[in-house]
């Protein structure tokens, strides 16, 4: 085995030395070699840059928490007389699906449902402002809403069981359109 060379056997004796009294150790550990001194001391400070990785910045008070990914409806999945068939969009609040409607006509739709666990009064509010909104506006470019409400939930979903889902209707245009495919077509 190697014997630990005196720059080491200095660097780890400094170490275990408080830092106040640090100088003072290599004053005597490195006699006038300059060079040892400022190697072991580039050692320390490397050292003690290295060493905030070693603990926590802010005590942890509570355990670290897992998140699973988000639970939401899946194609196949039933909102009242709505089946899902596949997500065609996401926001930051509520996903649309292209579902089907079976009754009282056979027709595909989009659906607009807040996200599970964003039914917040100020989300609620923005959802149905956004319905409305819909409602009253007449082009060909602009979905109409065609159904709305809380439906109670046939969903598979654990968290959804017997909690009323939000959602709103509307007409499914052809797309996706994209903002620059329409300005580039509107030349």
């Amino acid at each position: 085995m190697k014997e630990p060379s005196s720059e080491e056997t200095f660097f780890t004796a400094a170490l275990d030395l408080p830092p106040e009294q640090r100088a003072a150790y290599l004053d005597k550990a490195c006699g006038g070699d300059a060079a040892l001194r400022r190697r072991i001391e580039d050692l320390l400070s490397a050292h003690a840059a290295s060493e905030f990785l070693e603990r926590p910045a802010v005590p942890v008070a509570v355990p670290t928490m897992h998140i699973s990914p988000p639970l939401s409806e899946r194609a196949g999945d039933r909102i009242g007389r709505y089946k899902l068939l596949q997500q065609i969009g996401e926001g930051g609040c509520g996903v649309v699906y292209m579902a089907e409607q079976e009754e009282p006509v056979r027709r595909r739709v989009a659906l607009k449902v807040i996200k599970l666990g964003m039914d917040t009064e100020s989300v609620i509010a923005r959802f149905e402002a956004e319905r409305q909104a819909l409602a009253l506006m007449d082009h060909p470019n602009i979905a109409k809403v065609l159904d709305a409400g809380a439906t109670e939930a046939t969903l598979s979903h654990p968290m959804r069981e017997g909690l009323g889902v939000r959602a709103f209707v509307m007409s499914r245009l052809a797309g996706p359109i994209s903002s620059w495919s329409w300005c580039g077509a509107s030349k």
